[in-house]
């Protein structure tokens, strides 16, 4: 399996920030999730894969091409869709990836013909004549899409793909993204901040934080079983003044096990052994309670990066990535439990 994009130490320093420092990762084909809260360096890292920024030391390749001296070679096989809207709004979607085939240097009739089949395939075909400018949100984040996609890359670059988006926009989205790899053998790195997102479309996930990689790995690593346990019982049935929780944390405990609650009625068991099932049972059932939910918990990622980076959010304090929107430019935020952007609660990571 070759490598798409490999960094060694590679650092971007910026008067008053470090964008990135010293960050060596290397991403392998398939659908990446690039994960950081606002000012983590992400922006800032795709410009110098496409070599349109200077990295200040280190080395990197795209596509084994070298990203100091072979920028315009990497942007010939590689397709970019930026974060911001940036769509002439008086010019048809057909016209403007038409413009941006021909910038790739597909001569006219071939232009003409991958646009075709590119914006049939992100669900734009019926609209392709109509005016930018009249698009909704979904609609232009498709566009982006498939202007990056209609010189048939070898790998893809999607900043923030679904900002802006509705739920519904959200997974119709998503759906594109795994289609891109799936049908077409493309690769892709994507990044956002809805880490709900990562679990279901990525493969591997690289977070990083303040330009430092924290963590490279498999999404199913990220989301591996843990050792515990997840118990939920039912009240007594004929008792209503006992706390059924209680007496099972204290049962489970006397009985040599760590047990904490996770929330509403939820327990958490630490395995020691595999009898640690049994005397769950065995404790429930002898306190005449039925058992609702006996079953492995599974980290999420939202949990995995709140441990792997507990100063992840973003500080208003810290200066920016200058590549990356201003603080606040958009307001969404992530809940660690739903990892929804209209949620409420603590947010996990900030819009970048």
């Amino acid at each position: 399996m070759s490598t798409v994009i490999k960094t060694d130490g590679l650092t971007k320093r910026f008067p008053r920030v470090t964008a990135l420092d010293q960050l060596t990762v290397e991403v392998q084909p398939g659908v990446v999730g690039l994960v950081g809260s606002n000012g983590a360096g992400k922006s800032t890292l795709i410009k110098i894969l496409l070599g349109l920024s200077p990295a200040t030391s280190g080395t990197g390749q795209v596509l084994g091409l070298d990203i100091a001296t072979e920028g315009p070679a990497i942007r010939e096989r590689v397709g970019y869709m930026p974060e911001h809207d940036c769509l002439p709004p008086d010019v048809s979607a057909t016209e403007f990836v038409v413009h941006m085939a021909r910038m790739a240097g597909l001569p006219a009739a071939a232009a003409r013909e991958r646009t075709a089949d590119t914006l049939r395939h992100v669900g734009l075909y019926e609209e392709r004549y109509r005016p930018m400018g009249g698009y909704s949100t979904g609609m232009k984040q498709r566009v982006k899409l498939a202007q990056a996609l209609v010189h048939d890359p070898q790998l893809v670059l999607l900043d923030e793909p679904t900002n802006g988006l509705d739920p519904v926009g959200r997974d119709d989205m998503l759906a594109l993204i795994r289609r891109v790899h799936s049908d077409f053998g493309i690769s892709v790195l994507v990044t956002t901040h809805l880490l709900g997102e990562l679990e279901r479309t990525c493969d591997h996930l690289v977070v990083i934080d303040g330009g430092r990689l924290l963590r490279s790995s498999s999404t199913a690593s990220f989301t591996e079983a843990t050792q515990l346990l997840a118990v939920e019982v039912t009240d007594h049935p004929d008792d209503q003044s006992l706390d059924a929780d209680r007496a099972v944390r204290e049962r489970l405990a006397a009985a040599g096990l760590t047990v904490r609650p996770d929330g509403s009625r939820i327990l958490l068991v630490e395995m020691a052994g595999e009898d640690t099932y049994d005397t769950i049972r065995d404790t429930v059932a002898g306190l005449g309670l039925g058992l609702i939910r006996l079953e492995q918990r599974r980290h999420r990622v939202a949990e995995i990066f709140t441990a792997a980076a507990p100063g992840a959010q973003a500080d208003p304090a810290t200066p920016a990535d200058p590549a990356d929107p201003a603080p606040g430019a958009d307001p969404q935020t992530v809940d660690p439990q739903t990892a929804d952007p209209q949620a409420g609660g603590a947010p996990d990571v900030v819009a970048s």
